[in-house]
C-alpha cells in the first residue's frame, strides 16, 4: 500500500522559521479569487490577482525572479498547508506536533515528516513549534529496493486484485490459498444517497436497529472527522459506542477485544480493517454475526476488503455493505 512512497535517508537542514511564519501570515489574507486548486492533482497556484497581493505583501516588484524563487517555495507550501491538507484527515495536532495519519492504515506516522517544506507549514498554519525541516540524502523506491534481491516473497489477505501489478513490476506469482471454512458472511450492493443528510439518516437508522436487537456494529470511516460527526449523532440517539482512530489509538487493543460482543457498536478509521481479528461473543452468531458498515469507498480496493474481512471470519455468520 505504501509502494508509492519512496525510502528516504534524511538529515536536518537549517532553514530560517520566519519564513513559514510570513508565508502563512500571507496566504491567511488571501480570498478564493487569489488561488486556484487542482483537488485530483492536489495542487495549488496564485492566480495573477494573488501574485499581485504577493507582490504588495512582500514590497517586492516582482515573485516570479530568480532572487525570489526561495519566497515563492514557502508560499507555495503555506498554499498547500491552508487550503489542500485538512486537519483531522491528512494530520492530526497533538502536544504541539504536527503528526501525520497514513491514509491506508488511519494510524499516526510517528517519525515521519510531510517532505520539502510542507510539514513546517503545517506547524506555522496550526501555530506548533516549528522543527528543523529535513533535506534528502538518499532515496529509493520500494519496487527498485524489493528488486535488489534475488528471491522475494510475502503473504496478505488482499493480494489477488493487484495480480497483474506484481507480476509486472516482481515478475512474482499471486496464489490464493482457500479459507479454513467457506465464507458465509452477506456483501451486499452499496447504497449510494443525492445528499449527505440522506446517507447520514440511513446509516444512523441502519445502526440503530442493529443495536436494538443487540447484533455488534463496526462503522468503518475513511477519516478522523468523520468517524467523530457518526460519534455526535449517536450520542444524541443514545446509543453507546467506542471510537478508534488515531486520537486513541492506545485504546486500540481493548477497543477491539469488546468489538464483537451483544450490542457493541464501533466506529473506527482503517485502523481495525488491518490485522485485528474481532471474536464474536456468546450469542452473537444467532443475530448474525458482525456487521461492517462502511461509510464510504476508499480509494484503494483494497482497504475496503480488508474492512468488510473483518465480519464473517473462521465460517461465521456476517454482514457487509458500503
Amino acid at each position: 500500500d505504501e509502494a508509492r512512497n519512496p525510502l528516504i535517508i534524511s538529515s536536518s537542514s537549517n532553514k530560517e522559521q520566519r519564513f513559514y511564519r510570513d508565508a502563512n501570515r500571507f496566504v491567511k489574507t488571501l480570498k478564493e479569487n487569489h488561488y486556484i486548486i487542482d483537488l485530483e492533482s492536489k495542487t495549488i497556484e496564485l492566480t495573477e490577482e494573488g501574485v499581485k497581493k504577493g507582490q504588495f505583501f512582500f514590497q517586492m516588484n516582482d515573485l516570479y525572479t530568480q532572487d525570489n524563487y526561495i519566497l515563492l517555495h514557502y508560499i507555495k507550501n503555506a498554499l498547500k498547508a491552508c487550503f489542500i491538507m485538512k486537519k483531522n484527515v491528512d494530520y492530526l495536532v497533538d502536544k504541539d506536533q504536527v503528526l501525520i495519519i497514513d491514509q491506508f492504515t488511519g494510524r499516526i506516522l510517528h517519525g515521519s515528516q510531510f517532505s520539502n517544506g510542507l510539514h513546517q507549514a503545517l506547524e506555522a498554519k496550526e501555530g506548533c513549534t516549528i522543527r528543523e525541516e529535513t533535506d534528502i540524502l538518499a532515496t529509493i523506491t520500494y519496487q527498485n529496493f524489493f528488486r535488489i534481491y534475488e528471491k522475494i516473497s510475502g503473504m496478505t489477505g488482499t493480494a489477488k486484485t493487484e495480480e497483474k501489478e506484481f507480476w509486472i513490476i516482481y515478475k512474482t506469482r499471486v496464489i490464493t490459498i482457500p479459507t479454513n471454512k467457506p465464507i458465509i458472511r452477506e456483501d451486499m450492493p452499496d447504497f449510494v444517497f443525492l445528499t449527505l443528510d440522506d446517507k447520514w439518516k440511513a446509516l444512523l437508522n441502519d445502526i440503530e436497529k442493529r443495536y436494538l436487537k443487540k447484533q455488534p456494529v463496526l462503522i468503518g470511516t475513511v477519516t478522523v472527522d468523520v468517524s467523530e460527526l457518526i460519534s455526535k449523532q449517536l450520542k444524541k440517539r443514545r446509543i453507546p459506542y467506542e471510537v478508534l482512530n488515531a486520537k486513541n489509538h492506545f485504546k486500540e487493543a481493548e477497543i477491539i477485544a469488546k468489538a464483537g460482543n451483544k450490542g457493541s457498536i464501533t466506529i473506527a478509521t482503517n485502523m481495525a480493517g488491518r490485522g485485528t481479528d474481532i471474536r464474536l461473543g456468546e450469542g452473537v452468531v444467532e443475530l448474525g454475526g458482525l456487521a461492517v458498515l462502511g461509510t464510504e469507498r476508499h480509494e484503494s480496493r483494497r482497504i475496503d476488503n480488508q474492512l468488510k474481512g473483518r465480519a464473517g471470519r473462521q465460517g461465521d455468520p456476517g454482514f457487509s455493505r458500503f
